[in-house]
């Protein structure tokens, strides 16, 4: 009988920062009483010098629960399916199996502290067979310089994915400490097929990929998994697998100035064959990341695929497609590193009503974060230039919304949620974005042809430090002090066995402000940007203190070696 109870949700997507959000939702006697129903898919309990874990494998938004814990007056807890997990008359046979979904329970001694710590370690460690995605790699990508290009040079999304262009901006992401270098939309001649553009790149990615290999860097590159170009073989190959909704057969669509495409269904055959498709530009162009973006939880009813037949409701289809999506899209990443071990996959869930929860986090990683809130987010007019991103300048404020999520950190990693910090100058802006990008996010991206020299240098040196403690900072759980966008917001990501790790400062109002870690940190070997001190106390513990003459950002890391 545990006395405290509590619900972790991992897909609620806060408004506010147009982003999904760890919520931790205490549960009190009177939710019990009432027969409450909750939808997780963590549930905690705390009591009697033990605390035990439940959670299951899925991925909705909240409140649209496909599974959900129903709690009883004498506080049992059951797990009841809601909805699509199998269709009236699903065949059940040798032929036809059906697979469960997979459970985790787990008891520690001590407290949902030490509970949260067993977790996240399992997560980080044990989860996951394709062990890449735990990698704490600095990741850099093209997108943000595109749209930039398009709202603010007024020319083109695909006017800068050019080899020129690519080669000189892998020449500065190598000297700031980008470890994969990630080409996103623009690439490819054609969705579906994924060849590379020859009118973009007439040599193809050959000269990319061999200076990627000179300075030991990896290639990314962006996917629609759903996109089939109109002249594709893919679409060709695979019409039986167009996805359809209310009656209506997916029509062609423009994807980012490329070959107008159509949408395939990923819970159908068509999944092995995109499986196969990546497997070949492994092979075939050297790729080892791949970013996922555009795939929604809803999207197929057809009745010819595998979530469903003619005998069953729209509504069945729809929502046995949406049930089962998320595990279509781990065996995809799964039959891709099984024959390619060196391979990461990212899904970008930078808009709301994606899959999010531990299914997909058994298989890669997440993309949490583009540019944050719209203007239409904050019920204002969209600008006479249609730009609708408001965060996507230097300063302070880009840095609020993107650490936002860090929370998640508790019981998930934070290097599995990818966002991207901006390089711009000026320097306080820099530190800002280093203190942040660091904490695990590990993300770059803008315009790096226009970063100064001092602040090239800057993010290199700084980053080839994170670099000797990178590890110890992924498996050190965060700890925070202060409210976002406060004087101080102060995080702490020091691994406990090794007394590694780093302290990220922010403030926004000039002043003395003192920080004392809770983990004792090693000593001397740390360094730390301007006005910051540091001494010990008996127990080891590191004793911060930090003169912000204006607003910005101090960095302490311990365990490195200048």
């Amino acid at each position: 009988h545990f006395a405290l109870a509590k619900e972790v949700r991992l897909s609620e997507f806060n408004r506010l920062v147009h982003s999904f959000c760890l919520s931790e939702q205490p549960l009190e006697p009177r939710d019990f009483e009432a027969a409450r129903s909750v939808m997780g898919p963590l549930l905690i309990g705390e009591g009697q010098g033990h605390a035990l874990l439940l959670a299951y494998e899925h991925g909705s938004q909240v409140p649209d629960a496909f599974l959900l814990y129903d709690l009883h007056p004498d506080r049992r807890v059951s797990l009841r399916a809601v909805k699509g997990s199998y269709v009236d008359g699903q065949p059940l046979d040798p032929e036809h199996a059906y697979e469960t979904l997979w459970m985790q329970i787990a008891v520690v001694k001590g407290t949902e502290d030490d509970l949260a710590h067993a977790f996240r370690t399992s997560v980080l460690e044990h989860m996951s067979a394709n062990r890449e995605s735990r990698q704490p790699y600095i990741f850099y990508n093209t997108w943000a310089f595109q749209e930039r290009n398009r709202w603010w040079n007024h020319q083109t999304y695909l006017g800068s994915m050019n080899e020129t262009r690519i080669l000189a901006e892998i020449d500065v992401a190598h000297r700031m400490g980008v470890d994969v270098f990630v080409l996103d939309t623009g690439w490819y001649e054609k969705t579906g097929d994924w060849r590379v553009s020859g009118h973009r790149f007439p040599q193809g990615l050959a000269p990319i990929k061999a200076k990627l290999d000179g300075y030991g860097m990896k290639l990314g590159l962006w996917f629609d998994p759903l996109a089939a170009a109109e002249s594709s073989k893919m679409l060709t190959e695979h019409k039986d697998c167009l996805t359809s909704w209310k009656g209506k057969v997916s029509e062609a669509h423009p994807v980012w100035e490329t070959e107008a495409s159509r949408r395939l269904c990923l819970v159908s055959r068509y999944r092995e064959a995109f499986a196969q498709e990546l497997i070949r530009l492994v092979k075939e162009v050297g790729v080892t990341y791949f970013k996922w973006d555009a795939i929604g939880q809803y999207g197929c009813d057809d009745p010819h695929h595998q979530h469903g037949t003619e005998a069953n409701t729209p509504d069945e289809r729809a929502n046995s497609y949406a049930y089962q999506l998320g595990a279509c899209m781990a065996e995809v990443v799964d039959t891709l590193c099984a024959a390619c071990p060196e391979a990461i996959v990212d899904f970008d869930i930078t808009e709301g009503g994606r899959t999010v929860g531990l299914q997909f986090l058994s298989a890669g990683k997440y993309f949490l974060i583009n540019n944050g809130p719209y203007n239409h987010d904050y019920d204002m007019p969209v600008p006479a230039d249609g730009n609708v991103n408001l965060f996507f300048f230097p300063g302070p404020a880009r840095g609020w919304i993107c650490r936002y999520p860090l929370p998640y950190d508790k019981w998930i990693p934070s290097i599995l949620f990818l966002t991207h910090y901006l390089p711009d100058d000026p320097e306080s802006s820099q530190w800002i974005n280093l203190a942040s990008l660091v904490l695990g996010q590990n993300g770059i991206w803008g315009d790096l042809l226009r970063v100064s020299e001092e602040g090239v240098q800057r993010f290199g040196e700084t980053l080839r430090l994170y670099k000797q403690i990178k590890a110890d900072i992924t498996r050190g759980t965060l700890v925070r002090t202060g409210e976002v966008s406060g004087s101080p917001e102060v995080y702490e990501k020091i691994d406990p066995d090794t007394g590694r790790g780093v302290v990220s400062f922010f403030a926004g109002s000039a002043g003395r402000y003192t920080y004392v870690t809770r983990t004792p940190a090693l000593s001397p070997k740390f360094w730390h940007n301007d006005a910051v001190s540091v001494t010990y106390d008996k127990q080891g513990r590191a004793h911060i203190e930090a003169q912000f003459p204006t607003a910005g950002a101090k960095l302490v890391f311990f365990g490195v070696t200048s």
